[in-house]
């Protein structure tokens, strides 16, 4: 799953792709039908990025990025607009090592809208570029000839310059 560039803008609803930096913040470009662009000054505005998101775990956070990819397998998913109770299980069966009193209601219902958006955007199924590739493995060994190392004879050294005298006044 490919996130890179998308944010969430506190105080505005949605997901926003950065599409430029400039001087005083970013150029953002909603993910909805509409496009529209907004320019966000980071003085004022709160970015957060969706791969830099966590929530609440007993032990340690879930990264959303993880979360999302249990929802992608999941059978359904259900709407924001579900009742309380319906998006609770459905948030233990996707994470269940969240923190049930530090996660709220509004927290999944965010979480939800937010899946609804990307699941059918393409970059959703993409492939994360900053993960690595998992090694490849060869069976043959290449060894790498050895370079033979020649000393060279070392520069003498530069003469040292005389210095200049200073030219002192006699006093007559």
């Amino acid at each position: 799953m490919n996130l890179q560039g998308i944010v969430a803008v506190s105080g505005k609803p949605g997901l926003w792709r950065a599409l430029a930096q400039n001087k005083t913040g970013y150029v953002l470009e909603s993910l909805d039908a509409q496009k529209t662009k907004l320019v966000a000054n980071l003085s004022t505005a709160k970015l957060a990025a969706l791969t830099e998101i966590t929530i609440f775990g007993i032990e340690d956070d879930i990264r959303l990025t993880d979360v999302f990819e249990q929802m992608k397998a999941a059978a359904n998913v259900p709407d924001a607009k579900a009742d309380g109770k319906k998006m609770r299980t459905f948030f233990y069966e996707v994470a269940p090592d969240h923190d049930e009193e530090k996660v709220y209601a509004s927290d999944m219902k965010k979480i939800l809208t937010w899946f609804h958006i990307l699941k059918d955007l393409p970059l959703f199924n993409e492939v994360d570029p900053t993960q690595a590739p998992a090694p490849e493995t060869t069976t043959a060994e290449v060894e790498e000839p050895v370079a033979e190392v020649v000393a060279a004879e070392p520069e003498p050294a530069p003469a040292p310059k005389a210095k200049a005298k200073k030219a002192t006044k006699k006093a007559e």
